[in-house]
Formats: structure tokens, sequence, C-alpha cells
């Protein structure tokens, strides 16, 4: 064998190891690309579970939410049933208590009415300490500041002993019950002092 025979057959021999790493690196590639396709699709599973456990956690959140709600809710109306449940009794309580203090303004002080009369305070006393057990309490404004929240103004006069908007007089005293009005306060509120011509 000549130089250049060997040459050649070391030249044909390093093709066919070219050619053969070549096919071994087009199938390292292949398998390479197939198991890209089953790591993509485990990776996409895994997003799509991720995902969906992010959902379902997200509802559960709004659930829990969403219960804490109806649970406060429930107990705001059960305070409020419980603090106003009388709202209806106390309405119909107070016509009695002004019944009685009618009867008082009316009866004469006389020696012989002294006893009903004592009866009748004692009754309207007992009347008034039993409402206020029940957080009912009595709005007479007399000289305080006109409030339309509280009092229901029936007239105003002019009266230079009272600056204006301030309650001269109650025609009818008003009652809360824990804060929230049963009836307003009826009353005459002043307009100030009369103009000077």
């Amino acid at each position: 064998m000549t130089e250049e025979q060997k040459v050649q057959d070391e030249s044909v021999k390093d093709q066919v190891d070219a050619s053969e790493t070549v096919d071994q690196v087009e199938d390292g590639f292949q398998e390479a690309v197939e198991g890209d396709v089953v790591v993509d699709e485990t990776t996409e599973a895994l997003l799509q579970a991720q995902d969906e456990a992010a959902s379902l956690k997200e509802q559960m959140l709004r659930m829990q939410a969403e219960m804490q709600n109806i649970r406060r809710r429930a107990d705001l109306d059960v305070e409020k049933a419980h603090k106003f449940g009388l709202e209806k009794f106390a309405n119909e309580m107070l016509n009695v208590v002004d019944n009685l203090e009618r009867g008082l303004a009316a009866a004469p002080e006389e020696e012989a009415t002294q006893a009903i009369r004592d009866g009748m305070n004692m009754t309207l006393d007992g009347m008034i300490s039993a409402l206020a057990k029940f957080k009912v309490e009595i709005v007479n404004p007399v000289n305080e500041a006109f409030n339309p929240e509280l009092h229901q103004a029936m007239t105003m006069i002019e009266s230079p002993a009272a600056p204006a908007n301030t309650v001269i007089d109650v025609m009818q005293k008003g009652y809360t019950l824990h804060g929230r009005l049963l009836r307003p306060a009826m009353v005459v509120v002043s307009k100030g002092a009369p103009a000077a011509e």
C-alpha cells in the first residue's frame, strides 16, 4: 500500500466515523425531541394542575369569607332583635305615660285630690323607671338647640329670652330606645328676638 492509498483509506475511515457520529447525534437529537415532548406534556399537565389548585383555593377562600359575612350578619340581626324587640311594646307604654302626665296636669292640687295625685305620681315614676331599665330614655329638650333628628317643630314663635332655633317649650316628650328614636319630641322653637323697626 502506498502512501496515497493509506491517506485515502484513513480519509474514508474518517468519513465513515464522521457519518456514524452524525447518525448518533441525529438519533440522540430525535430521542431528545421525543423526550421534550414528554417533558412538555408533563409540564403542561403540571401547570394545569397548579392552575386548578389555585382556582379551588380561591373558591375556598371566597366561601370562607362569605360564611363569615353570613355569620356576622346573623349575629347583628340577633343583636338588633334583642335590642329593638321591645319597640312596639315600648311605644304602647308611652301612651300610658302620656295619659298619666296629662292626668297629673289636669288634677287640681287640692287636699282632697292629693292621695290620687300621689298615686298617679308613684305609678308614673314606676313606669318611667321600668322603661329606663330597658333603655327607653326621655327626650325633653327645653332650652336646648333644635335637633331635627330628635325633635318635631310644631310652631315657631319670636322670643327675646331665647336665641333663634332654641326649644322653648315641649308639647309632648320624645323617647329613644337604645339610641334609636321611638317618638320625636313635639316642640315650640324660638325664632329669636323680634326685628326692630
